[in-house]
């Protein structure tokens, strides 16, 4: 269960309380990605190169997966008298 407080507190990656002192360093530029951050996300292990190799194949899978689809798409597109 989540721990409620009346406390406020910064979150990675969602929320910042920013000092004017932090503003004034980054020109009172108030784009929120220069104070909020990013969230710490969990390594999973995986070298990168190993990820993006499945990553790949998968992607080029889903490629095909598409151009069947459209070329089903388009055959009953044309049965029903609206293809090109």
């Amino acid at each position: 269960s989540e721990k409620h407080t009346d406390e406020y507190e910064d979150v990675p990656g969602f929320c910042k309380s920013a000092t004017i002192d932090e503003i004034k360093g980054h020109g009172y530029v108030l784009t929120p990605g220069r104070y909020v951050g990013a969230e710490e996300v969990e390594d999973d292990g995986v070298p990168f190169d190993e990820k993006m190799t499945e990553l790949t194949a998968k992607l080029y899978e889903q490629f095909a997966m598409a151009d069947q689809l459209e070329a089903t798409i388009r055959k009953n597109l044309e049965a029903l008298g609206y293809g090109e």
